[in-house]
């Protein structure tokens, strides 16, 4: 009973330094990000105006995320809770950005969008439960790998150009070359990024079994 009471105060030690809060601070923005976008309608059409306003909110809480990681670094305040809660926050925006585009059918062929979704909510979720059960089983957070870092990056840039409507800057004819390569880049960002999404959860997954075998052979 005390060990479970030490692990619980271990995970919630310094809940209130600057980097936590503004980790909390980004969950806050997914909740207003998520409901701009959805208020403005399918590419923005029922309200362009809010369509911006939600892009610009990805942006700023996407951004963010280094904002904690650097001032966690800075000042020695790297915790079990903010490991824990920065990929959240993340997984928060993106996941949540990812399910309003399928909806809506912002990316590309329906079935493919829902797909694309799907293993991404997969993966996602798959390790976010695992790290709770490591966390449940007295283990400590594993942060996220490199190429898990360069997933997340990717996938903001991908799913950032994509809430941008630049295209409500093309006023009719044949829609322009450069909007074209917009899209195919947007596109490739986000299906780029959902490769190095499944090969950093296997990595997780191998790192999580591996340590669980050592601790084992103890």
């Amino acid at each position: 009973m005390e060990k479970q009471t030490d692990e619980k105060q271990s995970l919630w030690a310094g809940w209130s330094s600057p980097p936590n809060l503004v980790t909390f601070s980004r969950i806050i923005l997914v909740v207003v990000f998520l409901g701009l976008y959805i208020a403005a309608g399918p590419w923005g059409l029922r309200n362009v105006g809010m369509r911006w306003a939600a892009a610009i909110i990805f942006f700023i809480a996407a951004s963010t995320d280094k904002l904690d990681g650097w001032l966690a670094r800075k000042y020695n305040q790297v915790t079990e809770l903010g490991k824990l809660m920065d990929p959240i926050a993340d997984k928060l925006l993106t996941l949540g950005a990812l399910v309003v585009a399928a909806c809506y059918g912002e990316l590309g062929n329906v079935w493919v969008g829902w797909i694309v979704t799907g293993l991404f909510l997969l993966r996602e979720i798959g390790i976010t439960v695992m790290r709770f059960f490591v966390i449940d089983h007295g283990g400590k957070v594993i942060a996220a790998s490199q190429i898990g870092k360069y997933k997340t990056l990717t996938q903001c840039l991908g799913i950032g150009l994509l809430m941008f409507p630049v295209w409500t800057l093309w006023h009719g004819g044949a829609q322009p070359l450069w909007l074209s390569i917009y899209f195919v880049v947007t596109y490739t960002l986000i299906y780029f990024s959902l490769i190095l999404c499944l090969y950093s959860g296997w990595q997780y997954v191998h790192g999580v079994v591996m340590a669980a075998k050592k601790r084992a052979a103890r």
